[in-house]
């Protein structure tokens, strides 16, 4: 299980604790801003590395398939959170981001017995562009209009993704020949087998 790509995706989420609390007791200063932006640089650096080096050396797992997405959504989660703690990104903004996210993941489960929905780059394109706001946020704290403009842009983008992801969970769920189950009947469907054919459709999925 221990492959540099793993090894990647671990190390990013371990660095999700490291970022809070520097935000949280310095994020007010510009020594704890730029502490931040290095950590959640290289914590980003490692999320393009390891789904390349997994494709590249064929070392996709059902390891990477299941913490890849938990660690780049904690990652972002945390960052945003903070930031809005800190007043540099609204809070309706980091809501709005936040409630995309958890729904996409609510439909991810449920979805999951009828097949596996691959990554879109769309979602790739907001993972960057939610990545972009963070790190503008740290670079340069303060309601700019760059700042404002990004975050409108992130925004739409991640409810237009998250709508597409609703489409595309309707129609596999419809073409399975069923509705979409409560998410209580989901939980079960995360077996070996369904984990075997999530990470061999895409080791690392954008959503």
């Amino acid at each position: 299980m221990w492959t540099v790509p793993n090894l990647l995706t671990a190390l990013r989420l371990l660095v999700v604790p490291f970022l809070g609390a520097v935000l949280l007791t310095d994020g007010d200063t510009a020594g704890g801003q730029w502490t931040a932006l290095a950590l959640f640089g290289g914590a980003s650096v490692t999320d393009a590395a390891d789904g390349w080096l997994a494709r590249r050396w064929r070392q996709c797992s059902d390891f990477g398939a299941l913490v890849d997405p938990i660690a780049d959504k904690a990652l972002i989660a945390t960052a945003l959170v903070c930031l809005s703690i800190l007043d540099v990104i609204p809070w309706w903004a980091t809501v709005v981001i936040l409630a995309r996210e958890v729904t996409v993941t609510v439909l991810r489960l449920t979805v999951l017995r009828h097949g596996v929905i691959p990554a879109s780059r769309g979602g790739k394109v907001k993972t960057i562009t939610q990545t972009a706001l963070i790190g503008l946020a740290l670079a340069a704290p303060g309601w700019t209009a760059a700042l404002m403009a990004l975050v409108l842009v992130t925004v739409l983008w991640t409810v237009v993704t998250g709508v597409d992801y609703g489409a595309k969970a309707a129609a596999l769920a419809r073409a399975a020949g069923s509705p979409l189950p409560p998410l209580r009947n989901a939980l079960p469907a995360l077996d070996p087998a369904a984990q075997q054919g999530g990470a061999g459709a895409s080791s690392r999925l954008s959503s």
